[in-house]
């Protein structure tokens, strides 16, 4: 049983069905309708790249090395792209204080090892001729790649349902079944008791609401605000070839003439408000590196929260009592870490070990009341 219904929620549900285990996927609104919706999809392990965070980088690499064969396969199985794209990514500084701070986050990715290479006004204006006069060097990451937040989700969706597993939409969890102090299912607000030999909590920054579960079983997940607008223009005349990131914003252009632009970041609790201020400031931002934006369509305007954990780490394995299993807290890399977070928890629902590489993702490392068995058999 697995709970929530986002990008990494079907995920796993689709990896532990092709293992051939029987899965259903319950969620209180609808798929996806929740962070993924109101995602940039970048898969951008160089550029996301921040100091401390070196078992991320490692975790992120991983995944983004997933993500063509991972794009494929979900392909081949749903009949439905995902939009899947190796558009590489173009980091550029805007005035000094920018260009001093690209600098510093070059530096750190030439020691991590990270592919990037550090390019002059020139080069930046030849790899995208509508940057701003202002623009000034830049860090060009080539292999950065993008998905379709949206595009992905109707995938999985179709890739479930051929598989034979069951999607419930529109099902809350109300109360945990427990017995002998295991897991063994949940009950919906309709009454309904689904019966599982491990449950998967995947629903994002309401995780660490899940009254559903014991105190000592929710994880400690909050909510970050993100407000995201996307405009629109002609498809054979694209603003930007590559995704285009600043200090303050970042650009995502769409194969279909569509540009996202995202995003806020703010902690206000479960406010999903769009609000005059986060879409001056995002049209404003987007304006100083592409002025070409001020001729596109204004299409769509969103919030959405980011699951945000204590260490901005996300929280991938066993969770604080048997039967459960954690994959929430990815901040911002829901759509970059899916592949890796779908082959772990798939893995672990078949029973076998949990990787060494997730180690620093216990869900458990924050402490909790009671400690974990061995984990779901």
């Amino acid at each position: 049983m697995i709970v929530g219904a986002g990008a990494i929620g079907l995920a796993c549900a689709w990896r532990a069905a092709r293992r051939g285990l029987q899965v259903r996927v319950v969620e209180r609104g609808a798929p996806g309708s929740g962070a993924t919706w109101a995602s940039g999809g970048m898969i951008a392990p160089v550029g996301e790249a921040s100091w401390g965070e070196e078992p991320i980088v490692e975790l992120n690499l991983a995944s983004a090395e997933r993500w063509p064969g991972f794009a494929a396969e979900l392909e081949r199985a749903s009949g439905r792209p995902v939009g899947y794209r190796r558009c590489g990514a173009l980091h550029v500084a805007l005035d000094r204080d920018e260009v001093a701070e690209l600098r510093r986050r070059h530096e750190l990715q030439l020691r991590l090892g990270l592919k990037a290479d550090w390019v002059g006004p020139v080069e930046c204006r030849r790899l995208e001729p509508g940057l701003a006069p202002a623009a000034g060097s830049g860090v060009h990451a080539a292999h950065e790649a993008q998905a379709d937040p949206r595009a992905l989700i109707a995938a999985l969706e179709e890739a479930l349902e051929r598989e034979g597993a069951e999607v419930v939409a529109g099902a809350e969890v109300t109360d945990a079944l427990i017995e002998g102090g295991r897991l063994c299912g949940a009950r919906t607000a309709d009454g309904r008791e689904h019966r599982a030999g491990a449950v998967v909590l995947a629903t994002g920054c309401w995780s660490g609401v899940a009254d559903w579960l014991p105190p000592e079983a929710r994880p400690p997940v909050r909510p970050v605000k993100g407000e995201i607008i996307t405009l629109r223009g002609p498809e054979e005349r694209p603003v930007c070839e590559r995704i285009v990131v600043t200090e303050w914003v970042y650009l995502v252009p769409r194969g279909d003439g569509r540009l996202v632009v995202g995003a806020t970041a703010e902690e206000r609790g479960f406010d999903v408000t769009v609000t005059a201020g986060g879409v001056h400031h995002l049209l404003r931002e987007a304006y100083r590196a592409l002025p070409e934006i001020a001729e596109l369509e204004l299409a769509e305007a969103i919030a959405g929260l980011r699951p945000a954990s204590p260490d901005n780490a996300p929280l991938i394995g066993p969770g604080a009592i048997e039967g459960l299993v954690v994959a929430t807290g990815h901040w911002r890399h829901g759509i970059l870490l899916a592949p890796a977070t779908a082959d772990a928890v798939a893995a672990l629902l078949a029973g076998e070990e949990p990787p060494r590489s997730l180690r620093p993702f216990d869900p458990t490392r924050f402490g909790s009341k009671s400690r974990r068995g061995d984990g779901p058999a």
